[in-house]
């Protein structure tokens, strides 16, 4: 969900999301009619809080020279601030508001982007007695003076700019005021803040003249008035706000109005404002005043997200939102509907809706229809539609930050009736906002989260109430926890869908992730937790990888990409578009280590040119880190870690990574043949032939020399780094030790014979692979020798290991076969084993197959990755 701030006053306002169009006879299966309390929202016609308006204005109806239309003729728009953010865009607001056929058109703007902050700034900075505040108006100035002059020209442009000027001659006396005082008044701060929405009305209005439609802008603190309502908040007074709109409207009829967002005034016309992101607010209080037909939002975003992009890049744009989500994101904070624009039906009848557009593409604008908007289905696409329209939300950061929980704990509070109501009508009485309840069965104690601007008046109203509850040791304590967040998980099936809150948990569980508090509604349709702050951004990635990404999406890290660990990249980079789209398998490879450099992504990096990466961005090596990464890393639900290398420091960790819910996959057999305790952490007689081996004795033949087969071997990548390594026999004796104990044997390296293949000088005298390789020519007369008589006798050359299950043995070691055995018959690198059993006595049990190279050795280790991924529910 791309989270938006909309303030909701919500005993006028209903929630409607996605843009449509709706006669006034039916809203949402019946009709709507909006009272004074969220309670009234569906109640009778008789309680439209509306209906005495037309008496209030008939009172001076002398007055009035031109009535205000009212009805479907009215199409309400309101553009956000990046939406106005350029003269660029201005012009495609313009153009916007010119293609829309509408009879009469009210245009909503807020201040270009970033400029409310701007301003917020200036005031900041003059009442902290910081000179440089004179610097940042000029900059406002400048920054509206650029804009005017790439988009208006002629009068209109020195209309404009003397405006301009006036006004910022006036706000550098304000602010010198507040500058001397070292205070700004509330007042006296909206009236500095409310400047941006007078200069982008202005704007567009003379952008839409250009073309010769008549269009006039309104200046909103002569129309809006509101009173203060606690909470940071403000309650319109609707009639006096339509009586204004009357007579403003008697004075500038036009059939194109641009009128400005966030401000309003107070009931003694002091210039105030509908507080952040009000600019919705304005929208939807004008669209009520005129009955339009549609109140349309726009901004430059493509929809809601699942999740704040901005914390989950794996985000997505939901497809459609049902009416009730759309009511629990807003009642969370859901910051998506707000800068998007949740509209908010504040009035008879009148249908809202929500459309998505890109300002500098026209035509880009998405509709739903009543029946997507009431569908109990909310479509996903891929692997989440069978999520059933599960959405996680966050809270916006401003709650992140300033969450606390107050938490009354009484010995005997169970079973006192009203225990509740004075807790809770202590926090009204201070005109603190309680986000969310939570107590057990047990009564023993109440939790609820305020804003934390707001714990310390709750907090001392708490004490002050119980005081002699606390006194006598009724109620043991007042206790308010700092630093809390609120996750919430919003989906309209949860209702009907068993175990998702075991989902939600499970994921925050998974994530190491402690849950402070928790509540439900009745409807089901939202869980809400209470987190710890520094808990949170890891929260809403677990939660939305289990919700929206497929439960086979795999972070991998790579340790080595040497022979094996580059074909299996390079293996990985042709499949995973393949595998994503055909099996729903998900593969990001996030991490690549080698001995001296690694390079790390949060997201996935681009296989197409992971070498290049590896050299330009890489940083040092440390596999402590490198670990950290993957299992830090919360995106993504399941881990693995591919070890391609044949370090047994490396093989050694394997058993702590595991403890981390980490997957290992590896062809490095010193783990599964090291240490039998270390083994055992982790977790009949047989006969074979090593692949690497294989591939050395099935081509020494005829007159070729023994050295020069190995060589060969080496320079295809078949040994390891070090020749000696196969020679010894080591290799093969560890695959001794991994069949006997998955077995079921306990047996150790140092407990299996090897006679190995290095000549016992050479195994004494050589300091390196290259060494070796030097001197090993110098042995080609004795191997050639051993070849001779083995030919003789109608027979080969096999290097096997053996299992003998029965009694409990393993050997390594140079044997001759006939011709006619399995183990004569290879060719290339393939290997070969041979299970004799009570069920396969007369005829071993052969199992053959390609058994040494990169691409063989990569392409088994991608097959335990996808052997992984079905085991984690993947389709076979």
């Amino acid at each position: 969900m791309h989270y938006f701030n909309v303030k909701l006053i919500y005993r006028e306002a209903v929630l409607q999301c996605w843009k449509y169009e709706l006669s006034q006879d039916h809203y949402l299966g019946g009709p709507l009619r909006i009272g004074q309390s969220q309670g009234s929202l569906h109640r009778h016609r008789s309680t439209n809080f509306l209906r005495p308006a037309a008496a209030a204005i008939s009172v001076e109806q002398d007055e009035v020279n031109t009535y205000l239309p009212k009805g479907d003729m009215w199409s309400v728009h309101k553009f956000g601030g990046t939406c106005m953010g350029t003269p660029k865009r201005i012009q495609c607001v313009a153009n916007i508001v010119l293609g829309d056929s509408s009879e009469r058109k009210l245009i909503i703007v807020s201040a270009m982007s970033k400029v409310t902050d701007m301003m917020y700034n200036l005031v900041q900075k003059a009442q902290s007695r910081d000179d440089s505040y004179a610097i940042a108006l000029a900059e406002v100035f400048e920054k509206h003076m650029t804009a005017a002059k790439d988009l208006l020209d002629g009068e209109d442009l020195a209309r404009f700019l003397s405006q301009l000027h006036s006004d910022v001659s006036n706000l550098r006396a304000m602010l010198r005021a507040i500058y001397i005082a070292g205070h700004a008044t509330e007042s006296f701060s909206d009236f500095v803040v409310g400047h941006g929405e007078l200069w982008s009305a202005q704007m567009l209005s003379y952008a839409i003249k250009k073309s010769g439609a008549p269009c006039s802008w309104m200046d909103t603190r002569e129309v809006l008035v509101v009173t203060p309502s606690g909470c940071n908040q403000v309650d319109p007074d609707y009639l006096e706000c339509e009586k204004r709109l009357q007579k403003w409207f008697s004075r500038q009829p036009a059939e194109i109005i641009v009128a400005t967002g966030f401000i309003a005034s107070t009931a003694g016309n002091i210039p105030t404002t509908l507080k952040r992101d009000g600019s919705d607010f304005s929208a939807a209080i004008v669209g009520s005043l005129v009955r339009a037909r549609q109140v349309t939002i726009w901004t430059d975003v493509d929809g809601v997200f699942s999740a704040d992009p901005r914390k989950v890049s794996e985000a997505v744009i939901l497809s459609t939102l049902s009416y009730q989500e759309a009511w629990e994101m807003r009642a969370g904070r859901a910051q998506a509907l707000g800068e998007l624009g949740t509209a908010v039906n504040v009035a008879d009848e009148l249908a809202r809706g929500l459309d998505r557009a890109r300002t500098e593409q026209t035509q880009a604008r998405q509709q739903a229809d009543l029946a997507e908007l009431q569908h109990e289905e909310l479509r996903r696409g891929g692997a989440a539609q069978a999520k059933a329209g599960l959405g996680a939300t966050m809270d916006r950061s401003s709650l992140e930050k300033d969450t606390r929980a107050p938490r009354p704990r009484r010995t005997g509070m169970a079973g006192v009736p009203g225990t509740a109501s004075a807790i809770f009508s202590a926090v009204k009485d201070v005109g603190a906002n309680v986000i969310m309840i939570s107590q057990a069965s047990s009564e023993h104690s109440v939790c609820f989260a305020v804003p934390e601007k707001e714990v310390a008046v709750v907090s001392a109203e708490l004490h002050d109430r119980f005081r002699e509850a606390l006194a006598a040791g009724r109620l043991s304590k007042v206790e308010v926890i700092n630093g809390c967040s609120i996750l919430a998980a919003v989906g309209l099936r949860m209702a009907s869908t068993p175990g998702v809150s075991a989902i939600l948990f499970d994921a925050l569980a998974k994530a190491n992730i402690n849950v402070r508090a928790i509540a439900q509604g009745c409807s089901e349709y939202n869980i809400t937790v209470v987190l710890k702050q520094q808990d949170c951004v890891r929260a809403l990635r677990a939660a939305h990888s289990r919700f929206f990404l497929s439960k086979t999406t795999l972070a991998v890290g790579i340790i080595g990409p040497g022979l094996i660990g580059g074909a299996l990249l390079n293996q990985l980079k042709n499949q995973t578009a393949v595998l994503k789209e055909n099996m729903n398998i998900d593969l990001r490879v996030i991490g690549i280590t080698g001995s001296s450099t690694m390079l790390l992504s949060d997201t996935g990096i681009d296989l197409t040119q992971w070498k290049q990466l590896l050299q330009k961005e890489a940083e040092p090596a440390d596999i402590g880190s490198f670990v950290h990464h993957l299992s830090d890393n919360h995106v993504f639900p399941n881990k693995v870690l591919v070890d391609c290398t044949a370090d047994t420091s490396v093989a050694s960790h394997y058993y702590d990574w595991l403890k981390k819910g980490i997957h290992v996959i590896t062809p490095n057999k010193k783990a599964n043949s090291g240490p039998l305790d270390q083994y055992h952490l982790l977790m009949a007689d047989t006969e074979f032939c090593s692949g690497t081996l294989s591939y050395i004795f099935n081509n020494f033949e005829g007159t070729r020399a023994f050295s020069d087969v190995v060589a060969e071997a080496r320079e295809a990548g078949y040994t390891e780094p070090d020749p000696r390594d196969d020679l010894s026999g080591t290799d093969v004796a560890r695959k001794v030790v991994v069949l006997a104990r998955e077995s079921g044997l306990r047996l150790e390296l140092s407990d299996i014979p090897v006679k190995s293949l290095v000549p016992e000088t050479l195994a004494q005298s050589c300091s390196s692979a290259d060494e070796f390789m030097q001197k090993l020519p110098s042995f080609d007369e004795d191997w050639a020798r051993q070849r001779s008589d083995a030919e003789a006798a109608g027979e080969v050359l096999r290097y096997v290991g053996a299992l003998d299950a029965v009694n409990r043995s393993g050997q390594v070691e140079l044997r001759r076969y006939r011709r006619d055995h399995p183990f004569a018959q290879l060719s290339g690198s393939d290997n070969i084993i041979a299970f004799t059993t009570s069920r396969y006595k007369e005829q071993p049990l052969i199992v053959r197959g390609p058994g040494a190279g990169a691409e063989v050795t990569a392409g088994g280790v991608f097959c335990d990755i996808l052997r992984l991924a079905s085991y984690l529910g993947a389709p076979s």
